[in-house]
């Protein structure tokens, strides 16, 4: 699959901090890709480097086949961690003004900004300033600003910060939505359930360095560990299972183990049913991005 965003060896210094550190990865067009790492790891450095905000100091950032230039940003669209908006302006105006910045002209812009408007059922904001609205509210007008000149790459601080959970997957089917459509998004959250949920790639980030970057599923089955659930019926001595497993937890008929080594999982099931045990279900479990995010980082300190 083609590229949208080629980072190659990418260095951002503030006086004596290398904020960036000869980081190199891409974004596939049309994927949802997860730009993730603990607090000062780099990631708005890297961000603000995107946007044209501020340059690299060496590398090279490629947009579209293109080394990254001042048209790049008209094509792309930023929701901020730190809410940008007006809150004195009226919610229309704002979205108006915004839009036109982005090189929309005013008839394209609000066609656009309504449409957007009615997706969410906020038509009737339009005359409302924007500290008038709540937290969750402004998230949405954010949100709206963030997309309606139809970018080729989002990309999304925290998009769900302020947002209840209907509005939450409200947000979250209208970025499945632009991903169907095309757009690629670029999603950096310290909530690793919501990168397991939407995202396909990711690169993990910590002291300005790239420690882990691949395919979500394919990371998860490189970091595990031959844990296992199984739920039964019957007596379960564990005695009897030979060393061959190391229990971590058991809840009633449901027991969670790790396999020794050398022992295979049809190995351990086959055992199970010669002793007896009616087998209602047998799962490997993966780690969360949560757990391996943990473990890279501690490693990497």
């Amino acid at each position: 699959m083609e590229e949208i965003l080629k980072i190659d060896r990418v260095v951002k210094r503030y006086k004596n901090k290398t904020a960036v550190d000869e980081v190199s990865f891409v974004v596939r067009k049309g994927n949802i890709f997860g730009l993730l790492g603990p607090n000062g790891a780099g990631k708005t450095s890297l961000i603000r480097i995107i946007t044209t905000i501020t340059g690299a100091d060496e590398g090279t950032v490629y947009f579209n086949g293109e080394p990254l230039n001042g048209f790049h940003p008209t094509q792309i669209g930023y929701l901020p961690e730190e809410r940008g908006l007006y809150k004195k302006m009226k919610v229309g105006e704002q979205l108006l003004y915004l839009a036109q910045l982005k090189g929309l002209e005013y008839k394209t812009a609000k066609a656009s900004i309504l449409k957007w408007m009615d997706k969410f059922d906020i038509r009737d904001w339009w005359h409302k300033k924007v500290e008038e609205l709540s937290k969750g509210m402004q998230q949405k007008i954010q949100f709206i600003a963030t997309v309606m000149h139809d970018p080729k790459l989002i990309i999304l601080d925290e998009p769900f910060t302020g947002l209840d959970p209907i509005n939450t997957d409200l947000i979250k089917a209208e970025i499945k939505q632009l991903k169907e459509e095309g757009a690629s998004i670029i999603f950096s959250t310290h909530r690793m359930e919501q990168v397991e949920e939407v995202c396909e790639d990711i690169v993990l980030i910590d002291d300005g360095k790239v420690i882990l970057e691949g395919k979500v599923e394919q990371i998860k089955q490189d970091f595990k560990e031959n844990v296992f659930e199984v739920a039964y019926e019957g007596d379960l001595d564990l005695e009897s299972l030979n060393g061959n497993v190391e229990m971590i937890g058991k809840n009633e008929q449901c027991m969670r183990f790790k396999l020794n080594e050398g022992v295979t999982a049809n190995q351990f099931l086959e055992n199970l049913i010669k002793k007896g045990i009616q087998i209602q279900s047998f799962n490997e479990i993966l780690p969360s991005l949560n757990e391996i995010f943990i473990k890279k980082v501690e490693d990497n300190d």
